[in-house]
């Protein structure tokens, strides 16, 4: 069996690999990298492709799918709510950056009409190539994929986190044996805070600001992150007004039709009655300037009504900003981070309001990484990907000297024989 790494080897973005036997080739991830202009991985004709495996709904992740859906349709096989969510994110990417995609809504809709609805620990055989999805605690409707063919059993865990947050049980690590491993780098040096204590210097700083009559902005992502903070908020019995704006509204009404996913379905529609939506201007200007919180997407600032509220609320010193996710360097949450403004709309924005950043990554910190690959059976080869800045390559040498396993940091398009 053949595994080749399209993308997201020695990069965090446009993930993708395929793996052939002598008489099937599937795809596992077909993401774009989100710069300037969107980044592909490297190409596969469409006709030596048999399917495409979608583990979660990231656009770099699962991005560049429709390109196989130009000429004719391949099975998209995943869970339904990875689908809808999917769906949701490629409509906004083509409405945002259609000018640079080979693909428009018709081939998204092909993609569509092509899916394959797959169910945690279900077998699914294309050709000589069995798989299941595993829960990977990641996303909502996310999966780390258990692959066999050939007498070979390979898991690639995509994005996947171990411990259970407020709105996701942990991954499913009953891997069994295995002969190789595709695991994910994205903090292999660096531990996130433990959620408990998190939790309570996010719920404390965020009562501090709205009881001195300030207006919290949390810029968030729309799938999983936003849903997540309120249930924190909720978990907390924050006693303080809630909206919630923009797409992170749409993503929630589909977590409401699918809450079998979710850790505890009924923290999450507490959460869902807590919260007011916005659905106008007029109430966009209301909330902006009333003490409260505001969730809000984009998660860095790139866009969405996050930047419309950050030019009023970040006027104020009484005000706050609360990054709660990564910010990748060159965006506009990144510099706020750093330098304390921001280019919104083309302009500098100095911010006076106080500036917070609450890590709730929902991928492993280094300690749950490292306990993953401690915990594998058998003897497999480990291929470390989507990292940044060197994190696959120290990885890699951290398996093989503390571990003892064969492990290697894949360039973008090298080749493996399992």
């Amino acid at each position: 069996m053949e595994i080749k790494f399209l993308g997201g080897a020695r990069e965090v973005g446009r993930a993708a690999i395929a793996v052939k036997t002598g008489k099937t080739q599937i795809l596992l991830d077909y993401g774009v990298m989100l710069n300037h202009t969107p980044g592909f991985p490297m190409h596969v004709p469409p006709r030596e492709v048999d399917a495409i495996v979608a583990t979660h709904s990231h656009l770099d992740h699962s991005g560049a799918i429709p390109i196989f859906h130009i000429s004719e349709p391949k099975p998209v096989y995943g869970t339904n709510l990875n689908l809808e969510l999917t769906s949701l994110l490629i409509k906004d990417f083509i409405h945002l950056s259609s000018y640079y995609l080979p693909y428009e809504y018709i081939e998204l809709n092909a993609m569509i009409r092509s899916h394959k609805n797959v169910n945690y620990r279900e077998e699914v055989r294309v050709g000589d190539i069995r798989f299941m999805l595993l829960n990977s605690g990641h996303l909502p409707g996310g999966a780390s994929v258990l692959l066999e063919a050939e007498g070979k059993r390979i898991l690639y865990t995509s994005d996947f986190n171990t411990i259970e947050t407020r709105l996701l049980p942990k991954a499913d690590q009953n891997y069994g044996e295995l002969d190789a491993v595709i695991i994910e780098s994205t903090y292999a040096d660096e531990d996130h805070t433990e959620r408990r204590v998190l939790e309570e210097k996010f719920i404390n700083e965020v009562i501090d600001v709205v009881e001195s009559g300030g207006t919290v902005l949390i810029p968030a992502f729309s799938v999983g992150r936003a849903q997540e903070i309120a249930c924190i908020l909720a978990a907390h019995h924050f006693e303080y007004p809630v909206v919630i704006d923009g797409m992170a509204r749409e993503a929630s009404r589909i977590l409401m039709g699918h809450l079998e996913f979710l850790r505890d379905p009924r923290l999450f529609m507490d959460a869902i009655h807590m919260v007011g939506w916005v659905e106008d201007w007029r109430e966009r200007k209301r909330v902006a300037k009333r003490p409260g919180v505001i969730i809000a997407p984009a998660g860095m600032l790139k866009g969405g009504p996050a930047t419309y509220y950050i030019q009023i609320v970040g006027k104020k010193s009484r005000n706050a900003i609360f990054l709660v996710g990564y910010q990748i360097p060159g965006t506009p949450g990144r510099e706020l981070m750093e330098k304390g403004r921001c280019v919104i709309d083309g302009k500098v924005r100095k911010i006076k309001a106080r500036i917070g950043f609450f890590d709730f990554s929902s991928h492993c910190g280094a300690s749950e990484l490292k306990e993953t690959i401690r915990g594998l059976r058998g003897k497999p080869i480990v291929f470390t990907i989507h990292g940044a800045e060197g994190n696959c390559q120290k990885f890699a040498k951290w398996i093989k000297d503390e571990v003892g396993l064969e492990a290697k940091a894949p360039n973008p398009g090298e080749t493996f024989t399992i």
